[in-house]
């Protein structure tokens, strides 16, 4: 079966408009918290989803770049089924053999003295935070106040989202105090923002929510070079950069510094829920009974996160994620200007396209129609986060289907027009 011969037929312009869900339709005992089209999805394979009428799917959204390795990767199959039949939660309070794998690859990969496992992304920042503010109390006389970026995404944790600037914020949570935003890219901005109850400064060195906007490499440089001087804590959020996302196993290394904490999350469970705390240096000052948690580096999930990190380590793996990623940004820079669009950031194989307008739900709507699934982080940009194993052949069949979608769109909005002057 050629998948590539698998593209959906055309559709109304009023295929843009996602339908309400029938009374019949299975989700109707779901809590509502996220829009999500009627499709159920049944299967995958690698770059690809099939749903409940077999229809096919050319996947560059992969969860967000939670699927690492694309869809069920027999290296994570093989790591789950293997590990289930051995021993998958003793408990937190025990040790178990793939979590004592885990964090000893990890740190000896990242130059790391520490690791701790959680489940989430959210929950290795809130850990961040904690272990920044107990640091605080040890040697900065109790400082506790953490600066971010405004438009950063640290997660939906109570404190996580107090870290966060506008991009996560939701209006019904209240924010916790000890925490301040500055804009991206100014280091005056957030010099004069450090006083002495200052404890660190937390960045994402790709604000992935915020539309892929880039920290620059003299900005980040500059931060770190600050936490040093001023004597506090550089804390790198990299759940959605790490784990090979932008050609190399941690961004920090494309940017040429060294953080004192790092989250990671996302990739490094490959689609299952893993995150990990790095900490270096005296940063390590947990002590016992400060981090629990009843499936933190349980031993099914820590054996996954083996998988994907001894995969992600591969001779050529990031070789290949860096390649792909030169080819994917050629051609999307490609349509951008065939069809007006705006810019396009990123780095590896995470991008984003800027567009002319607020059309970035019409386009992912139209995109689902021709069998592609992306997804617009906000109303004018659209977000490329394909599999790190993606192929030259599945970048161009989603360029295909992409440039089908802003078709669709342009001759919606013509359409519109005409109806308007009519």
């Amino acid at each position: 079966m050629n998948l590539f011969n698998l593209r959906r037929p055309a559709a109304s312009l009023d295929d843009l408009i996602i339908e309400a869900p029938r009374n019949d339709f299975p989700g109707e005992c779901l809590m509502p918290t996220v829009a999500r089209p009627p499709q159920v999805f049944v299967r995958g394979q690698g770059s690809w989803l099939w749903d409940s009428d077999d229809r096919a799917y050319l996947d560059f959204s992969q969860g967000s770049a939670a699927n690492s390795l694309g869809h069920s990767p027999k290296v994570l199959v093989n790591a789950l089924a293997d590990q289930a039949q051995a021993l998958i939660n003793p408990g937190y309070g025990l040790h178990n053999r793939p979590q004592l794998n885990l964090v000893e690859r990890l740190c000896h990969r990242t130059g790391s003295d520490q690791a701790y496992l959680l489940n989430s992304g959210a929950e290795a920042c809130e850990a961040a935070i904690k272990l920044a503010r107990k640091w605080g109390q040890l040697h900065r006389g109790g400082a506790y106040r953490i600066i971010s970026a405004s438009n950063g995404c640290h997660g939906r944790s109570f404190a996580a989202m107090s870290a966060s600037a506008s991009t996560c914020e939701n209006r019904f949570e209240p924010q916790l105090p000890g925490f301040s935003h500055v804009p991206l890219n100014d280091l005056a901005a957030l010099h004069a923002a450090v006083d002495a109850k200052t404890v660190a400064i937390m960045l994402e060195p790709i604000q992935s929510e915020a539309g892929v906007i880039l920290a620059t490499e003299h900005y980040l440089q500059g931060v770190e070079r600050l936490c040093r001087e001023l004597g506090i804590l550089l804390i790198l959020d990299e759940v959605q950069t790490g784990i090979g996302r932008c050609g190399t196993l941690l961004a920090e290394e494309r940017y040429g510094v060294r953080a004192d904490i790092i989250t990671l999350g996302k990739g490094l469970g490959g689609g299952v829920p893993v995150a990990a705390l790095l900490a270096r240096g005296k940063a390590c000052c947990f002590e016992v009974g400060e981090l629990e948690g009843t499936h933190h580096g349980n031993a099914l999930m820590a054996s996954v996160g083996v998988a994907v990190l001894d995969t992600v380590l591969e001779h050529g793996f990031l070789e290949h994620v860096r390649e792909s990623g030169l080819y994917l940004s050629e051609g999307l820079a490609r349509l951008a200007y065939r069809y007006d669009h705006g810019q396009l950031r990123g780095d590896g194989l995470m991008w984003g396209l800027t567009l002319s307008d607020d059309s970035a739900d019409d386009v992912v709507n139209a995109a689902l129609h021709e069998g592609l699934i992306i997804n617009a982080p906000q109303p004018d940009c659209l977000r490329f986060t394909p599999a790190l194993t993606v192929s030259k052949s599945n970048i161009d069949e989603m360029l295909l289907r992409l440039a089908r979608a802003f078709s669709r769109v342009q001759a919606a909005q013509l359409q519109c027009r005409k109806g308007i002057a009519v």
